[in-house]
Parts: structure tokens; sequence; C-alpha cells
């Protein structure tokens, strides 16, 4: 059992990371059901909860068949931080998240997310302000550095474990690499293995297929593994990981009634969460990674994401289940 705080997690959990613009209430939901063991909002903007935004609190929506479920924070000011986080404990998630990892322009190069690698004392000071405010555990995710020449990742470590984060996620990527090039997971490694940290550590980048968690989790050693961008419009990944962890057997492969079928889900809640036009409009950019490999799905695709109303969209999905029921392969 691996435990953040009073949250208890099976042995080896599989967490679904924060992701901005995918990491919504409609996307948990498939996530959770098909086999997630912890789940986190995308991030918020700590200015944009205490300007009361919209679109910051609308994030703050959680439902109890997510749980557990952590909220991710991020922002340059500690003091706003430091309220973002009361506010964000008001909406009764099991974890308060402080995302330290983001490496977009606008986020990163004003101090935020990856930017705050470039400043530590101030990362500890945030970090040590944000516990003291919650009662709820803090975690963090983060990333190597902000580049090659700046991997202080085992300090950083120690650092937020001193001010008393309660698990740590590391993305095995600088900032100056995005999303590009190989995840390095040997530093992960060496912050999991050093003999002053005792908190759980979790394992993120590249992960994509159970073949490749078992081998990970042999070689690195980490408590856990977050799974980012390879659940989306996939999230079978995290039962069929868990399953050839328990057996060494491969789950088979989503048939295209599991795809439909999850893909209905997805668009429901889509549709109750956001209302019709925007539920529609937003589900828009799910459709071809949930078909992905369906043979001649062009045509369809372009019907998915020109129709206008959630019957017609419907009946598109049948459509698609009629014509390949029997003839969706593996690629």
């Amino acid at each position: 059992m691996v435990k953040i705080g009073n949250v208890e997690l099976e042995e080896f959990p599989i967490l679904l990371a924060p992701m901005e613009d995918v990491s919504d209430p409609p996307f948990r939901a498939v996530c959770k059901e098909n086999g997630a063991d912890l789940m986190y909002t995308e991030f918020i903007s700590a200015e944009g909860l205490i300007r009361d935004a919209a679109k910051s609190i609308q994030k703050l929506d959680i439902y109890d068949y997510e749980r557990p479920i952590g909220i991710q924070i991020f922002g340059d000011k500690i003091e706003s931080m430091r309220e973002a986080a009361a506010i964000a404990e008001k909406a009764q998630p099991e974890i308060i998240d402080i995302n330290y990892g983001c490496p977009v322009k606008k986020v990163a190069c004003k101090g935020a997310g990856a930017g705050i690698l470039l400043d530590l004392p101030k990362m500890q000071k945030m970090t040590a302000e944000i516990v003291k405010q919650v009662s709820l555990p803090v975690t963090v995710k983060t990333r190597l550095g902000w580049d090659e020449n700046t991997i202080k990742i085992v300090e950083v470590a120690k650092r937020l474990q001193d001010v008393g984060i309660q698990a740590l996620s590391i993305h095995g990527r600088t900032r100056k690499q995005m999303y590009k090039g190989e995840a390095d997971w040997n530093p992960i490694a060496e912050v999991k293995n050093h003999p002053d940290i005792h908190i759980p550590i979790f394992g993120n980048g590249d992960i994509d297929s159970p073949e490749k968690a078992l081998e990970y989790k042999n070689k690195y050693g980490v408590d856990g593994i977050m799974i980012g961008r390879a659940a989306i419009g996939y999230p079978w990944i995290f039962n069929e990981i868990k399953h050839y962890l328990k057996t060494g057997e491969k789950l088979p492969i989503p048939t295209i009634t599991d795809r439909v079928e999850v893909t209905k889900k997805h668009l429901s809640f889509s549709v109750e969460w956001k209302g019709e036009r925007k539920g529609l409009f937003e589900m828009r950019r799910h459709y071809t990674n949930y078909f992905r490999g369906t043979p001649n799905f062009k045509p369809y695709r372009t019907k998915l994401v020109e129709l206008e109303t959630y019957d017609e969209i419907i009946n598109v999905l049948n459509q698609i289940e009629d014509e390949f029921t029997g003839v969706f392969t593996e690629v």
C-alpha cells in the first residue's frame, strides 16, 4: 500500500496526470472507470481563483466517484498560491497539488510552473506556506530541471520533503525539452533510492504500454507511475497496466464497441457539464484519439467535428459501431 498522508492507495498505483484542456471531469470519469487510482484536475491559476474567474472556479468541480482526487494549482506569487490553496481546500479534494513542472512559455517564463526551478529557495518557501495553510496532504509535480545544466532534482526533492509535502511526481524531462526527446528516468530513480527520501516518488514520462510500465517499475523502483498523454483517447491503459503487472498477461485490445461506448460516456458528460454547444465543441479534439487505427475513419471524423447537435453525433457513433464491428485491428 502507498500512503499520501491519510490517503491510501493500492500497491504501485497508476495515476492520471493533470493535463490542461484534457483532465476535466468528463475525461476523468472514463479514466476512473478504467482503473486510474488517483487523478488530478487540470492545473488551476492561483490568480484566477482569487479573482473568482469563472473558468478557474469551474475547474474546482469534483465528483464523489472520482475520489481520491487532487486539485492542482499554479502561480508565481507566494501569497496568491497560499490563498488559492485555501480556496481549493474548500472544494474538499483529498490532496492539494502544486504545479512546478508546466513548461509552457506563458507560465514558466513568468516564474510559475517549471520556471520556479530556477529559484529553489522561493520554491521551498512557497511550498512551506501552502503546507501550513491547508490541512490536506500537499503533493508536487515537477520536472528534472530547467535545462540539462540545472538538474538538481535530488535537492528539489529534499527541500520539498523538508517543508512537508507528502508525495512527489517527477516528469523525466527538463523544461527546455518540453515534450520532445526521450524521458530520462535515471534522475527519478536517484531521488527514489536516496537514503534521505521517504515520501512516495511517482515517475512520469513516455509510459505508453503495459510492457514499458513493468520494465520501468523494475528498473527504476518508483512507488507508482503517472500516465499523461498515453491516456488521451485510451483510458483503458490503466487497467491494462494493472492487469499486466499482476498476471503478466495482456488484456484484449478495446473493440470498436468499447471505443464507441466510452466515447458516448465522455460526450454525454461533456455536454452535461459544459452545456451542449461547448460540450460538443470541446469533444472534437478527442474523436481521432478514441478511434486511432480505425481504417477509413476520416469521413466519420469529418461528421463528428462538423455536426452541431448531440443526437446527430450519437447517430454517427452508432453508424461507426455498425460499420466497423469485427474489422477493427490493432496498429
